[in-house]
């Protein structure tokens, strides 16, 4: 449990970064946990399975996604 919301709040905190938005650490974590499961479900689709440094790349993109989909359902 804490290694997640750990790993949730780096992995939130460095798609925040590439996505230039600002949030704070409650929402870094959100933002990775859930980004990490849209991440590895999306990869899971075409057949890719990661861990260790790919895993945490899956979960930076999964981010990514979430932060998008946030930014266009804003809108």
């Amino acid at each position: 449990m804490l290694g997640s919301i750990i790993i949730g709040a780096i992995v939130g905190a460095i798609a925040g970064n590439l996505m230039h938005t600002h949030n704070g650490l409650f929402m870094n974590i959100i933002i990775g946990i859930l980004g990490s499961s849209v991440g590895h479900f999306l990869f899971g689709l075409i057949g890719f399975h990661a861990s260790g440094l790919a895993g945490i790349i899956v979960d930076v993109i999964g981010a990514c996604v979430v932060i998008s989909l946030a930014r266009k359902i804003a809108r």
